[in-house]
């Protein structure tokens, strides 16, 4: 399957998510979607960015806009990681790196001196429409939900 490019529809996708959810994309069609990648539960800068954007949900609310996190943990972690920071939105398991695959979010990291491919920490913006219309790759979680919110709003 094809990577998603900007200005263009991102195809349909069904994914598992916290709270007993399957997500589908075509289900969320009216309201915009933010969709954020990050490496891994219970980390520093994913709490930090998961944060970031629960602090800010009311605004996206007004903003009819949908928050979803993905990463590559299971839902069992992705649970006891909601709870834990109560994060008002759901976060989707993405085991079989589909999702990643299909907004091409896998890269080779580097930490410690070794190589592995691992989650490039990355936004996404889909209109009312399903059409992708902002990408932030390489993300820096600092300021970084305040300018998907910008973003939402400029929509």
């Amino acid at each position: 399957m094809p990577s998603v490019e900007l200005n263009k529809p991102v195809p349909d996708f069904e994914a598992v998510a916290t709270g007993d959810q399957t997500i589908r994309l075509d289900d969320l069609r009216g309201r915009n979607v933010v969709i954020y990648f990050y490496p891994k539960d219970n980390t520093p800068g994913c709490t930090t960015e998961g944060q970031d954007f629960r602090d800010r949900m009311k605004q996206f609310e007004e903003l009819d806009t949908e928050i979803l996190g993905v990463s590559r943990d299971g839902l069992k972690a992705h649970e006891n990681f909601r709870a834990k920071y109560e994060f008002p939105f759901h976060l989707i398991s993405d085991k079989d790196e589909a999702l990643c695959k299909l907004f091409d979010v896998i890269k080779l990291k580097k930490l410690y001196g070794k190589e592995y491919m691992g989650i490039d920490r990355s936004t996404f913006l889909i209109d009312q429409e399903g059409v992708l219309r902002a990408e932030w790759r390489g993300v820096k979680v600092k300021g970084h939900a305040d300018e998907v919110l910008e973003a939402v709003k400029a929509l």
